[in-house]
């Protein structure tokens, strides 16, 4: 006689092992289980109980078994763990995914330096100490056109770094419209406040005229700071200040100016809907004393905030203490110098950084990539599959705006199954497969793909098909 469900789940959790039990077992393998392995183990066993409980297909039907299904699940590495994933949102500045890929040869070439010794902060011609930050100085006043250049560890590192250096004990004017608060709850106004900074809020959220600076300059006033505003655009009834126009306003009064762009890069996209992002070079040649950006955004770099611009500005924010708080390692000087010196020989840029080769990637370029894909699936069958033309997005708070023309794998899931069923699937892959939902359906975006997942996708899909 068929038990009632509820007694055939007691029967089930009869065959799940304690903590004390699977500790055991380890140890038995000669793998034992670390105290800072137990709250992992714990999670394991709740997910097992769960399967039992739900009679999931599949679950194991005594002990042994359960005991081999939980050693196999806690050999896997953490969710938590650093791990190589697809990413195929189509966001290819993801911040949650590491931002900027680079590329294997870029590596390469900066694999030996940190491996052994470097001349770090050691003069070779005199033998005497010598600056920090070998040529990355001299690189970045080559490709913006500035007097000098000054890399930290980010962003927000740089901007802190140049009130705390230029304005400190002054006051800084800044529109409505840029007091902007971006991922990790990093605010404009939080920033001054702990570069000793006074803030003057001018203009509205969407209107800010050169008279609301002017109005708003005092003997106190340092500098006026432009901000970008990252994740968000305005559109309509909007008026922002022309940077020419507010430099002429700070030479005029004898005060800084100063234009944080989030994200900067040296090269001129041909991407339609990225041809109209102005370059560092721009930037600098509106009349900005200082520019800052990130290093692992446009740039598509390692994680550094960069500034550019005069000499003098530049030199007191390298000598100022908060700087030797903010600098770089000498791993991610080496990385970012080689990406640097990448930007020298353009015809080649796309080989060697990602970020601009992925953005740059046509629908022409992305068909075939598609077709290659189809061709190693398997007929569709509890899972459908086809292509469809989507749009992809820049990220990072990089070009909010932008929508680039793409290709998608569109999968529909199993009738009774939902597109979050699938896309949790797909995470638990190995490699984990990062997509989007749309509509039902699962969109996995052909121009985030790097060399190499495209096989590796094919192989997940046809695991869950």
């Amino acid at each position: 006689m068929a038990h009632p469900p509820e007694s055939r789940n007691v029967d089930l959790l009869r065959v799940l092992p304690t903590l004390a039990q699977v500790e055991e077992h380890l140890a038995g393998l000669g793998h034992p289980l670390p105290k800072a392995g137990r709250p992992r183990a714990r999670q394991e066993i709740q997910r097992l109980r769960e399967a039992l409980q739900a009679g999931a297909p599949g679950a194991p039907a005594d002990k042994p078994a359960a005991l081999a299904a939980l050693t196999l699940a806690l050999a896997r590495p953490a969710p938590e763990e650093l791990r190589r994933v697809i990413n195929a949102t189509g966001v290819v500045i993801h911040t949650n995914l590491g931002r900027a890929p680079l590329s294997p040869a870029l590596t390469a070439a900066a694999l030996p330096l940190l491996h052994g010794y470097t001349n770090l902060e050691f003069n070779l011609a005199d033998g005497k100490r010598g600056g920090r930050g070998g040529q990355i100085p001299q690189l970045l006043a080559q490709l913006s056109g500035a007097e000098q250049g000054l890399a930290v560890n980010n962003n927000a590192a740089a901007v802190l770094l140049l009130l705390a250096a230029l304005a400190a004990g002054g006051e800084v004017i800044v529109s409505r419209g840029e007091l902007v608060e971006i991922g990790g709850a990093f605010r404009v106004p939080d920033i001054l406040r702990q570069a000793r900074v006074k803030l003057i809020e001018v203009g509205t959220t969407n209107r800010t005229r050169l008279s609301d600076y002017a109005r708003a300059i005092t003997p106190k006033t340092k500098g006026i700071l432009k901000v970008h505003r990252s994740n968000f655009f305005m559109d309509g009834f909007v008026e922002d200040t022309p940077v020419p126009d507010l430099a002429r306003l700070a030479r005029e009064k004898n005060i800084g100016l100063w234009n944080d762009l989030g994200s900067g890069n040296f090269y001129r996209f041909s991407q339609p809907a990225l041809a109209g992002i102005p370059t560092v070079q721009q930037a600098l040649a509106e009349g900005a004393q200082v520019v800052t950006f990130s290093g692992d955004k446009l740039l598509g770099s390692v994680q550094a905030g960069v500034a550019v611009g005069n000499k003098s500005s530049l030199g007191v924010m390298a000598r100022h203490p908060l700087y030797r708080v903010v600098r770089m390692d000498k791993a991610r000087m080496a990385l970012l110098e080689q990406s640097l010196a990448a930007y020298l020989d353009i015809p080649r840029l796309h080989e060697v950084n990602p970020v601009i080769a992925l953005l740059e990637r046509t629908l022409e370029e992305l068909r075939p990539l598609g077709q290659r894909l189809l061709a190693l699936l398997p007929p569709s069958g509890g899972l459908a599959w086809e292509l469809v033309e989507e749009v992809s997005l820049a990220g990072g708070g990089a070009v909010p705006e932008a929508r680039i023309p793409t290709l998608c794998l569109a999968v529909t899931p199993r009738k009774n199954e939902s597109a979050e069923t699938l896309a949790a699937a797909l995470r638990g892959a190995n490699p984990p497969v990062i997509g989007r939902v749309s509509e039902g359906r699962m969109l996995l975006d052909l121009r985030t793909l790097l060399d190499g997942d495209l096989e590796d996708l094919a192989q997940v899909l046809t695991s869950l098909a």
